[in-house]
């Protein structure tokens, strides 16, 4: 019982490492960029030495690929909330904003998500690594939209692979637009395009997707709230 119960406590403080760990590497992560970030400085923000970062990574790269995989898990699950109970088109408009939202409210990440990308194409290792992440996101986002046009009963325009990746293609285009233009691509004119490309219009009998376009309520100065639907 006794070795047990060391076990379970060494179990569960390795798992607090590993928290702190990510957690620091994520700070440092946003603050410098993936390539100014060290192990180095990553260590020392979690108030570790080096050989325990170490002892729960192997590098820099394993850090960022275990933040992405988390929050691939956390959008995945976000996504089935948003589109809970929703007809095709009120599910692609509010899957769209929220996207936009999270480009929007969390900046940094998407920024550092495209420099990683950059970074991970030169290295074919690192490479596999986050394209094989990538397709469960996409895979992850796919089946949700197959399921809610199945739930209808009514077949998509286009295969939902192409759906999503169309809605993370978007994305990634908006991060990189807004970088050098913190204006560009309002929702007001983005989402309309965004759902035409979509859905264009349903059937008979079904709501016109234009009639799902409906303006972005304001925010401050006059700027779309880009907090979306709550």
């Amino acid at each position: 019982m006794w070795a047990m119960t060391v076990r379970l406590r060494r179990a569960e403080q390795v798992e607090r490492n590993r928290t702190v760990v990510l957690d620091a590497a994520r700070r440092v992560f946003l603050d410098r960029g993936y390539g100014g970030a060290t192990v180095d400085a990553i260590a020392e923000e979690a108030g570790f030495s080096k050989g325990v970062v170490y002892s729960q990574f192997g590098s820099k790269a394993d850090m960022f690929m275990a933040l992405l995989e988390e929050r691939i898990t956390e959008r995945a699950a976000q996504n089935e909330r948003i589109a809970a109970g929703k007809s095709v088109p009120e599910a692609a408009r509010a899957l769209l904003l929220a996207a936009d939202r999270d480009v929007v409210s969390e900046h940094g990440w998407a920024q550092l998500l495209v420099e990683f990308r950059a970074h991970a194409a030169r290295d074919p290792v690192l490479s596999r690594r986050y394209a094989d992440a990538h397709r469960r996101t996409v895979a992850q986002l796919a089946a949700l939209l197959a399921r809610i046009y199945d739930r209808v009963g009514t077949p998509p325009a286009v295969p939902p692979q192409s759906m999503a990746e169309f809605v993370l293609a978007m994305g990634t285009g908006a991060t990189l637009e807004r970088a050098a233009n913190p204006a560009a691509l309002p929702m007001d004119d983005g989402l309309p395009m965004m759902l035409r490309a979509l859905i264009g219009v349903t059937r008979p009998g079904e709501q016109p997707a234009d009639q799902l376009i409906q303006p972005v309520p304001a925010g401050p100065a006059g700027r779309p709230d880009q907090r979306g639907i709550q």
